[in-house]
């Protein structure tokens, strides 16, 4: 199984970036995909999640309205738009199931 997640980089607050996340070796429309992120010194956090469906999706309050999750199954890859960047949003993050977690993508958001 494997995870790849990419599309981070630097960006100032205010900017945009999207993540994808590349998904193999999975049936990947069984599963819920969730990205979730660890800033230095804390611990990871929930950030979106997304049933198989696409209509159902979770959010954590601190990106509520900002940031997008969506999936398509046809190309086995959940992604996650992240718009109105606060420096609050930097941290590694990381695409998973309840499962399978592969490794994360910095996203750094400068002041």
């Amino acid at each position: 199984v494997q995870l790849q997640a990419s599309g981070g980089g630097l960006v100032q607050a205010g900017g945009s970036l999207r993540l994808s996340c590349a998904v193999s070796g999975i049936t990947f429309r069984d599963y819920a995909m969730s990205w979730f992120r660890q800033a230095p010194g804390k611990e990871r956090e929930f950030v979106a999640t997304i049933r198989w469906s696409a209509y159902s999706t979770r959010y954590a309050d601190s990106v509520k309205g900002r940031f997008t999750i969506s999936r398509d199954n046809a190309k086995n890859t959940v992604y996650l738009q992240m718009n109105s960047l606060r420096p609050e949003d930097t941290a590694v993050y990381y695409c998973g199931t309840d499962t399978y977690w592969g490794q994360g993508t910095q996203v750094t958001v400068s002041s």
